[in-house]
């Protein structure tokens, strides 16, 4: 369960990471910042589709829909901005090695 739990966390935490490198490089397509901003909208939004009261199924329409949506947004994003944001990443990774 929780290497599952772990699993999806990495996989957020790296889409979320592609997502704010291309809302911040200067190539980014014309439509990712409104669709950010209704994802976050949707994350910080008292509505949802399944409200939260209810015990187990309100949580869980939040942590399926919120991953699909940003996989969904990496995959439509340019591989070359995907492949700039790797190729930063590894630069950033190799420069921290160095230092210690």
């Amino acid at each position: 369960m929780f290497k599952k739990l772990s699993a999806l966390y990495a996989l957020v935490r790296k889409d979320a990471a592609i997502l704010w490198f291309a809302l911040r490089h200067p190539a980014r397509p014309a439509w990712l910042r409104p669709a950010l901003a209704v994802l976050a909208l949707y994350v910080l939004s008292p509505v949802d589709l399944v409200p939260d009261v209810l015990p187990v199924f309100g949580l869980i329409d939040d942590l399926v829909l919120v991953p699909l949506a940003m996989a969904w947004l990496v995959r439509l994003l340019p591989e070359s901005l995907r492949r700039s944001q790797a190729e930063a990443a590894r630069t950033v990774d190799a420069a921290a090695v160095r230092t210690r």
